[in-house]
């Protein structure tokens, strides 16, 4: 894996003019999915940063990767530019609405429905343990649990179980870095409990 001089280098030769912020409205990003995974992560839905690289959670300030690291889903800091590596310890990223927007305030209620049918869709082909999703708002909307907090939820998707986590945007001031990565390890250790009694 690339350091983080590189990582750091990548990021900046990559920066998104404001040109291409602009056309980056609307477009979708590919998932980082595969069959079986132990987590599947679905932020809200692109910002237009992140739409424009073409990667997850990219924008400098977001909270994804090091929450990830830091909570021990991965053992060093993931650049969203090595997402694809996420798979290989069983881990996944998708949004629950696929379009890019400035700001998860311009989706409509009928832009989470529609998110929450498709992301519904993923999971029953896919067949991740746990849907983790990054936005209690979000998840409250595409699955109309009005009264949904963060944490395990009672429901599943399919046979997935969800958890809902807070939105790891930097534009989030209600959840800090350390409180991300309680939440986070939370979820690992249940995780790996669920593991280990699968192969019992």
């Amino acid at each position: 894996m690339k350091t983080k001089t590189d990582k750091a280098n990548s990021a900046d030769r990559i920066k998104p003019t404001k040109e291409q912020l602009i056309a980056a409205a609307g477009k979708t990003l590919p998932d980082v999915i595969g069959p079986n995974l132990r987590v599947l992560f679905c932020g809200i839905n692109p910002g237009l940063y992140t739409a424009a690289v073409g990667h997850h959670f990219a924008r400098p300030g977001n909270r994804f990767w090091p929450a990830l690291h830091q909570s021990g889903f991965t053992e060093q800091l993931v650049s969203p530019f090595e997402e694809r590596e996420l798979l290989k310890s069983g881990i996944g990223i998708s949004n629950v609405v696929p379009r890019a927007t400035a700001s998860a305030a311009e989706l409509t209620r009928d832009d989470f429905i529609e998110g929450g049918r498709l992301l519904a869709g993923k999971v029953k082909r896919y067949r991740p343990g746990v849907v983790a999703i990054l936005g209690v708002g979000a998840y409250r909307d595409a699955f109309a649990k009005p009264k949904a907090r963060i944490g395990e939820q009672p429901e599943r998707i399919h046979d997935a179980r969800v958890w809902v986590l807070p939105n790891p945007s930097g534009l989030n001031a209600n959840y800090q870095l350390p409180e991300l990565v309680k939440l986070f390890r939370e979820l690992r250790k249940q995780v790996e409990i669920d593991s280990r009694q699968a192969n019992c």
